[in-house]
């Protein structure tokens, strides 16, 4: 049971991982590898519109996804982009990720040694992972400029497309534990959490959206 309370927490989060940035031409786009294609949907249509020539869909299955992307999350995304008008040649593949940090240093390699230039990049993700995604490519690749863009959907709506409202807020939840955490074991910039959202997460932890929690060191 999901009370009025906990969605209340929740969009705090939502709010506070969303990084607000406008999207701007950039030279290639990050699709992040997850359960969710809707990210591959978000590539596709910056490419489309021309924000990007170059889409990079990176990452290798995990636990949720291993059984609905048995080709892996990044073969995967590279489908669902071609079957919306995106032709093959403006793809990458980068089939080896399996966390956030491995998506931006791995696509990092893969465009080295494509021997491609990168001044700037999208960082395309699931809603509720922007700011951990910025964080972590900052921290990766400064040098790069980087922007976020993702689903244009409010926290209801994403549940209700995703079909499953307690692992949407379980994932939120562990997206947030892992802002806090990752800049102390050197994996990502710190941000700055406002009151109101730390608040928030800790009632969400103790309300037992628990299911994408990192164990205590």
């Amino acid at each position: 049971m999901i009370t009025a309370e906990n969605w209340a927490d929740a969009e705090l989060l939502w709010d506070y991982q969303h990084m607000g940035h406008e999207v701007e031409p950039c030279s290639v786009a990050l699709g992040l590898g997850s359960h969710d294609l809707g990210v591959a949907d978000v590539a596709a249509g910056l490419y489309l519109e021309g924000a990007t020539p170059l889409l990079v869909f990176t990452g290798a299955t995990s636990n949720t996804t291993r059984e609905r992307m048995p080709k892996g999350e990044a073969v995967h995304y590279r489908e669902r982009a071609m079957a919306l008008g995106v032709p093959s040649s403006a793809i990458l593949v980068e089939p080896q990720a399996r966390n956030t940090g491995e998506n931006v240093s791995l696509s990092r390699k893969l465009l080295s040694r494509r021997g491609i230039d990168t001044p700037s990049a999208l960082l395309v993700c699931k809603p509720y992972e922007e700011r951990r995604a910025y964080a972590t490519a900052q921290k990766l690749w400064p040098e790069v400029k980087w922007r976020c863009a993702s689903s244009p959907e409010g926290l209801r709506e994403y549940a209700d497309r995703i079909s499953d409202p307690k692992l949407v807020l379980d994932m939120l939840v562990g997206a947030h534990q892992r802002v806090l955490l990752y800049p102390a074991k050197g994996f990502a910039v710190k941000q700055q959490v406002p009151a109101a959202v730390s608040a928030a997460f800790e009632r969400l932890r103790d309300a037992d959206f628990s299911g994408r929690l990192l164990s205590a060191p």
